[in-house]
């Protein structure tokens, strides 16, 4: 019966210490950490890791839930996993521990609590960049390809698709994309 602890933030340039500091103080014995957003859990290979290894008995611990994931069907697949598997989840700052049914409540609120923030977050910021459209402020992101330099490469020195995006370090399919519109 091991104490196994998960540490995530959305960026990478967040620190990841604090959480660190208190999942030893909880006794892990072992902390998989990474620097990923929580609302998917595609890519995030350390919690995949993690989940395959831990073993009937363990228990995982987080910090805070939405340290977890950040939509409520996440969650909920993730405590089924721990759940069929026969491991305990607790987390440090939130009075969550699985192994009880008031935990388990708990537990289900503030994942519904941490979906809501997430989808508050979402409206805020769509909000935001339909007012700087509105004021001529948000173009989108600038664009990465220089069109002029995919076409010259082509009319003046011949390159096909594939020199192009070795040359200039992109996907052939954005190459082929910027000559259609040529």
């Amino acid at each position: 019966m091991s104490v196994y602890g998960y540490a995530r933030v959305s960026t990478s340039d967040q620190d990841l210490t604090i959480q660190r500091d208190a999942l030893k103080a909880a006794g892990c014995e072992i902390i998989r950490e990474e620097k990923i957003s929580g609302t998917s859990r595609q890519g995030r290979e350390e919690l995949k890791t993690l989940l395959e290894f831990l073993r009937e008995g363990d228990t995982l611990v987080v910090t805070r839930l939405d340290r977890l994931a950040r939509s409520m069907d996440d969650l909920s697949s993730i405590a089924r996993e721990l759940q069929d598997k026969g491991v305990a989840l607790k987390a440090t700052e939130q009075p969550v521990d699985t192994s009880s049914a008031a935990g388990k409540a708990f537990f289900q609120m503030l994942g519904v609590f941490a979906e809501f923030e997430t989808n508050l977050r979402r409206e805020r910021q769509m909000e935001g960049i339909a007012k700087a459209k509105l004021v001529g402020i948000y173009k989108g992101r600038k664009p990465s390809i220089d069109v002029d330099e995919v076409k010259r490469l082509r009319d003046e020195e011949g390159m096909g698709a594939t020199e192009i995006a070795r040359k200039l370090k992109i996907a052939r399919t954005s190459v082929y994309r910027v000559l259609q519109k040529a």
